[in-house]
């Protein structure tokens, strides 16, 4: 075929295919570009490793039907091919051109099928693993997490989190139906809080006749014929021996059937009063885990990702001061930074260091310099990650960098060399070794000193 006859073919081709397919399906096709058909053979480019995947797995069949129908040949195939190249061309123009007619309507239409996926499994689109900052008191959970949305019914089932209010189990949890639904669309999946498990049994058990035989029928039905169920916060099960009987039916039912079961509680089931042994030891019987509050540098992390998202601009020290004054949880940091951002919206100010201490007024918390606080403002003078100066990064900016920090943090804090040796994951020797080269350099090297007078400042520190 011409170019023109067979771009012209491959249109009438994708108008079919978006006909047919599922929503779920579009956001893999829009991408696709026609390179050849030769003999009955239409060859397609996509720039989308995991959409070529997905097509060819979920959505192969219907494909073909769809081009015989255009073609009239019985003997047509479809080929997809993944092209570095094309991948590359794909995400510059989706950053050139991301407000265009065509990327709108794509992201339209994503945002359509997301919708449309949250209402049938009772998900919140933000809970999702490209959401979720991993930091040390999180990755193994969230590893393990990602695994089971990997292989559902696999190794870890039932999945059992646990920990504190505020530290990410229901996002971790909706998170596993996200990546489910999207790269396994034939698996159903169902988000359920235990307090709506619970009402949704009182509602359909109160009469003994036949008409709630028929509902609680249903009711079965409805939580039983899935293939994920995730159930949040199991913890307000306490005290319903009927509910947790008919708990027990309908995780028998599914892990009997080889479906993934995820739950949350904010203790672990042994210490839940009332929670009958059967239950228990079914909640024990495959991965626990646990979510521990976020250390600093999560919670930095958390909170730069979330002005980086909002495309805020902001002073390093201002978050550092958030995330060393709010550490229960993570819904208490996110709380404390959208409270200075409403006050910086309104005000017109930016999000600084000031601004942020003038509106949460967190007392003596901040009233001594910590190493992170130092650290956090070394590593913005010098454009580098706040990890690297904690890290292993050999840089000439990134040891710069370290050096100055070790410095001032005996300096200013004149904290031992042991302690600012455990903070910065060094030996004492390597602490004592950049102290004392900063310390003979800072007089006679105008980069040093003009640093160090310049990250004073910046900590208020004459």
């Amino acid at each position: 075929m011409e170019n023109i006859e067979l771009k012209r073919f491959w249109g009438q081709v994708k108008e079919e295919l978006l006909s047919v397919l599922p929503g779920n399906a579009h956001p893999w096709v829009y991408p696709l570009e026609v390179s050849g058909y030769d003999k009955g053979v239409l060859t397609l480019v996509t720039g989308q490793m995991m959409g070529r995947d997905i097509l060819r797995r979920n959505y192969y069949n219907q494909m073909i039907d769809a081009l015989k129908r255009i073609s009239g040949d019985e003997s047509s195939r479809i080929v997809i091919i993944y092209d570095e190249n094309a991948a590359k061309t794909l995400k510059k123009e989706t950053e050139k051109f991301q407000k265009k007619t065509n990327e709108k309507i794509f992201k339209e239409q994503a945002l359509e099928n997301l919708s449309n996926m949250q209402s049938s499994a009772n998900l919140n689109l933000k809970y999702k693993f490209e959401n979720f900052v991993v930091g040390e008191s999180n990755k193994f959970a969230y590893s393990a997490a990602l695994a089971v949305a990997k292989n559902p019914a696999g190794k870890f089932n039932p999945l059992f989190i646990y920990g504190n209010s505020g530290l990410g189990k229901t996002h971790l949890m909706q998170a596993i139906g996200h990546y489910i639904i999207f790269n396994n669309p034939k698996l159903k999946v169902k988000y359920t809080k235990t307090e709506d498990y619970v009402n949704d049994y009182i509602t359909n058990s109160r009469k003994n006749n036949n008409t709630n035989i028929e509902n609680m029928s249903k009711f079965n039905r409805k939580y039983t014929n899935i293939d994920v169920i995730l159930i949040d916060d199991i913890q307000f099960i306490e005290s319903k021996i009927k509910s947790m009987g008919n708990l027990q039916y309908t995780f028998d039912s599914l892990y009997n059937k080889g479906k993934q079961i995820v739950i949350t509680s904010d203790r672990v089931p042994k210490d839940i009063p009332t929670l009958t042994a059967a239950l228990c030891s079914r909640f024990e019987m495959g991965l626990m885990l646990e979510l521990t509050p976020p250390d600093m540098d999560t919670r930095y992390e958390i909170l730069k990702k979330l002005a980086t998202d909002n495309d805020l601009v902001f002073e390093e020290e201002a978050l550092m001061y958030i995330a060393r004054n709010f550490s229960n949880n993570v819904r208490e940091l996110e709380g404390a930074f959208t409270k200075v951002c409403a006050y910086a919206e309104i005000s017109g100010q930016e999000l600084s260091y000031v601004l942020a201490r003038n509106v949460l007024k967190c007392g003596e918390n901040d009233s001594e310099i910590t190493f992170e606080q130092i650290a956090g403002i070394t590593a913005s003078y010098f454009e580098v990650d706040i990890k690297d100066l904690k890290g292993t990064a050999r840089g000439q900016k990134v040891a710069a960098a370290r050096h100055i920090s070790i410095y001032l943090s005996r300096e200013i804090t004149s904290q031992s060399f042991v302690n600012i040796a455990k903070y910065y994951n060094k030996k004492h020797t390597t602490i004592m070794f950049a102290y004392e080269k900063i310390k003979k350099e800072k007089d006679s090297n105008k980069e040093i000193s003009e640093a160090l007078r310049e990250i004073r400042q910046a900590l208020k520190v004459l």
